[in-house]
């Protein structure tokens, strides 16, 4: 499985585009939407630049190399949500969630909702709290995930 367009612009939505580099919240240079490495390995720096182009290539290169964690006991919305979760809270945080071993067991588990709702603080000033943005952000994967919609 690979992410639906529906997906994608899910991670856009909250990603924005930025085509020059800057800190996240956690302090970490970040450029297009949301990247912190370049497909070669390098870490992005303050101070350079991205076309639109490139970041979509820079998200498409992250999916690739990230589809493979996700459950293949998942329909292509609960697929697609999970994709901007790890987008959003990196591969090895989703590794070690409940929510993974959750939607392992049962991708159907209402619990799961909570699951999503336990990603929602960001680092401010070296200290962990909540964000209105992430809330909103995790309410809405969770709300794909359990869409019948297409």
């Amino acid at each position: 499985m690979i992410p639906s367009q529906n997906g994608i612009n899910l991670i856009k939505k909250w990603e924005k585009f930025k085509a020059n580099s800057y800190l996240c919240p956690a302090g970490v240079p970040t450029i297009g939407y949301g990247s912190t490495f370049w497909t070669d390995g390098r870490r992005v720096r303050l101070g350079q630049t991205v076309t639109l182009q490139e970041a979509e290539k820079l998200m498409a290169y992250f999916l690739a190399n990230v589809i493979h964690f996700i459950p293949d006991n998942v329909n292509q919305n609960q697929f697609d949500a999970i994709c901007s979760l790890i987008y959003n809270i990196g591969v090895a945080n989703f590794r070690k969630s409940t929510l993974l071993k959750k939607v392992k067991e049962n991708p159907d588990d209402l619990s799961i909702r909570d699951e999503f709702m336990k990603w929602t603080l960001h680092r401010k000033n070296g200290q962990l709290v909540p964000s209105n943005g992430l809330k909103n952000r995790r309410k809405e994967e969770a709300d794909l995930y359990f869409s019948d919609e297409k």
